[in-house]
Parts: C-alpha cells; structure tokens; sequence
C-alpha cells in the first residue's frame, strides 16, 4: 500500500486571496494548450487561424469548459446544491467540474468562433482536441490533490488511503485518469494530426479516445456517493454519459473517412 502524500489545497497565497492547486492546474492546462497551438500554428505553412483569433479561441474554450463545466456537475451529478447552498455553483476552485459539461459549453463556444472567425466548426474543433488532454490531465492531478474522486477499495500495493475516504485502501483512479485521458489521449491526438485528417476525423477519434477511457477507469473509480450505481449495479452516471461519445467518435470518424 501506498502512502498518500497529503497536500494543501492551498498552493499560496496572494495577500490574503487563497490560490487552489485545483484552480491552478487547470490555469497550466489552458495556457500550455494554448502555447502548443500557438506553435504548431506557426509551423504551418497554411496556418487556419491568425495569432489573435487563436488567442479569441482558446478564450473563448476556457469559458465555456469552466461554466459548462461547473453547471454540468451541478446538473448530472449534484442538482441538490441548487435547492441548499445555490452559491456553491461558482466556487470552481473546491473542486466539482464535470467533463461532459465542460464539453457542452466548449462545443458551444466554437460554434460562436466558427461564425466569428468565417470558418467550418469541425476545423476549429479538430485544431482544438488534441490539446483538450493536457487539461483533462491537469484537472485530474487538482482532483488527487484534493483528495477527491477516489477509487473503489482495492488490495493492490498501488493502493491508497484517502483522507475522508475511510480506512480502506482505494485505487487512485485519479492517476489512472491523468494516465489515460492526459498522457495517453494526447499523445494519440498530436501525433495523429501531425498531418493533415480529413474534415471531423480528429475530432472523432478525440471524442471515441475519450469515451473508451473514460468507460474503463469508471471501473475502478467509486461511483458518487450521491448517485451510486445508475443501472445493472454496475454502470455509473461517468459510463452513462461517455458511452454516447463513443457512438459519436465513431460516427464521426466514419462519415469523415467516407467524406
């Protein structure tokens, strides 16, 4: 069994305004996606975005990953927090962010830059995903920090005690998720549109990468203690939500290929 290593939430302070290691993260995921964009837009010899749309777009993409993000929690997975504490929908910084929400007010954020700027939606967002992991990945190291979205008890030897989480020894699937949806996706998703695709296909494949990954490490993650099980004492509300998304991947990159 591993030690968790207990951090404070708190990575500093700026005069007495606390700065979350949760809110940090996903700061380092948006401006390092930012940053390999930026540079592989200037590698192109056809770049489809100038600099400053570039920067309008990634705005834009964080804005609509952190409000859809946070509403998403709030609407799949804790609805309750509307009825109590209303103002809890706004402190992103304790943690709380649904992906499926994130992606929600992302792809509603490109199609207001696809009219914007006068190009296709499928070209800005299969410009953006290959990047969207390094977040993802971000995210879920905030999660572990936080102590967070443990997982399921194991007798693994990778296996931690997580504070709030009783004596059990649980999967870090925290970890397994910055593995799978950080490390692994996105390498997939850069060396796979390091040459041209056709209209759709990265995206596609970033939308079916996900939902596979997602699937499998719901597995080893503790369902929300607040759902539980949503079908078959078996499938949890992350399965019921990503499992359309591989319907989707797949779609997409087929209608892509035959495109």
């Amino acid at each position: 069994m591993l030690t968790y290593p207990s951090i404070d939430p708190v990575a500093f302070h700026l005069g007495t305004w606390p700065v979350y290691w949760y809110g940090l993260m996903y700061l380092i995921g948006f401006f390092a996606g930012w940053g390999l964009l930026a540079w592989r837009l200037r590698m192109s010899s056809q770049p489809l975005l100038t600099q400053e749309q570039l920067s309008d777009m990634v705005f834009y993409a964080a804005l609509g990953a952190i409000i859809g993000g946070r509403l998403g929690y709030v609407l799949f997975y804790d609805w309750r927090v509307l009825l109590s504490t209303p103002l809890m929908v706004f402190q992103v910084w304790k943690g709380g962010m649904s992906f499926h929400g994130g992606l929600v007010g992302v792809i509603i954020a490109m199609f207001i830059c696809a009219r914007k700027f006068n190009q296709p939606f499928l070209v800005l967002t299969d410009l953006l995903a290959p990047v969207v992991p390094i977040g993802l990945g971000a995210g879920r190291i905030g999660n572990f920090i936080n102590g967070e979205l443990w997982g399921r008890a194991t007798n693994m030897p990778w296996g931690m005690i997580f504070p709030n989480a009783g004596v059990s020894s649980r999967h870090p699937s925290q970890l397994y998720e910055f593995f799978l949806e950080g490390i692994v996706l996105f390498s997939i998703l850069w060396l796979y549109s390091a040459k041209p695709k056709p209209l759709g296909a990265v995206s596609g494949l970033f939308v079916l990468g996900y939902g596979v990954f997602r699937c499998l490490v719901e597995f080893f993650r503790e369902p929300d203690v607040q759902i539980g099980f949503v079908a078959f004492d078996w499938m949890t509300e992350g399965q019921l939500l990503s499992l359309p998304m591989i319907i989707v991947g797949i779609g997409l990159l087929v209608w892509a290929y035959k495109k």
